[in-house]
């Protein structure tokens, strides 16, 4: 059943920090699939053991490709330092490894388990990132041959369109669906005791979820924000969701003035970043490119 395998540095919530599963929500099933102990809380490292340096990362990302019989890998990722991320797109044209997608997560994203210093003041929003990202791989030369997935906040068929017109081939939504489900942002998760049967282990509170019920919600969810991405589509004279480029979305800049994103945004051109005229320190995507070391992160 596995499709697909993706690598996670980093997520919105807590980039650059591991994830805690508290004793209390770990359960005998939990337990048995996961193979941790119920005695202590599980930890998930903030890094992985199995790569140092991007030049290893992509070894590792091909490795998994090798062994699940050539699968697509890719990684997901909040951008945290510039440089960082395009220190791993030089070592995909060093090593010639190149990921088969990249997942964008936004800082806005995120779980009610969360340390709000980190929530709230550590990542970068998705929108920010995801131009980021689409700009890095257009101006190596990469973007023809990686998918970019967006997630972060994304609820509504405007958002998705939205995210589209800045560069992403497909959206994830965690946050509309768990809305579906009956979630209330009690952002008591880590707790085991949210108030509506959503995040929690114990019994009595799963009671909350009538199962066939919040399954219906969910299947319209899907299906009405689909059909109004449709119509969206549709009304904008396009075709599919591909067809969303910067210039279809607008933003109002003050009371006299409005702007499409292709008007406001800088955009890369394909392999700019790779052609030997990088001198000019007023470019932001220059100098962070001069600062990317395939060999660090």
């Amino acid at each position: 059943n596995i499709k697909m395998i993706e690598l996670k540095l980093s997520q919105g919530a807590k980039p650059g920090h591991g994830g805690i599963l508290p004793k209390h929500k770990i359960s005998e099933e939990i337990a048995r699939i996961r193979g941790v102990s119920r005695d202590h809380d599980c930890i998930s490292p903030s890094r992985h053991p199995s790569f140092n340096t991007p030049i290893e990362m992509m070894h590792f990302i091909q490795k998994l490709r090798d062994l699940s019989g050539g699968k697509p890998v890719g990684f997901k990722l909040c951008i945290g330092q510039p440089w960082q991320f395009m220190s791993i797109v030089k070592a995909m044209l060093a090593t010639g490894i190149i990921p088969d997608f990249v997942v964008v997560d936004g800082s806005e994203g995120g779980t009610g388990a969360a340390p709000i210093e980190f929530s709230d003041y550590i990542g970068t929003p998705l929108r920010e990132g995801l131009r980021f990202v689409h700009n890095t791989l257009v101006g190596a030369g990469l973007r023809g041959q990686v998918k970019i997935g967006a997630s972060g906040k994304i609820i509504s068929a405007f958002d998705i369109a939205s995210t589209f017109a800045l560069g992403a081939d497909w959206v994830n939504s965690a946050r509309g669906f768990m809305f579906a489900v009956g979630c209330i942002q009690a952002q008591s998760c880590h707790t085991n005791q949210c108030p509506v049967g959503v995040a929690t282990q114990d019994k009595d509170r799963q009671k909350a979820i009538d199962v066939p019920s919040k399954a219906e919600r969910v299947f319209n969810f899907h299906k009405n924000t689909l059909h109004a991405l449709s119509e969206m589509i549709a009304a904008a004279g396009l075709r599919h969701p591909s067809d969303i480029k910067a210039h279809h979305l607008a933003q109002r800049l003050n009371d006299r003035e409005i702007k499409n994103y292709a008007q406001i945004h800088f955009f890369l051109k394909e392999n700019e970043l790779l052609q030997n005229n990088l001198d000019d320190d007023e470019n932001f995507y220059y100098r962070m490119w001069k600062l990317a070391d395939a060999d660090r992160f």
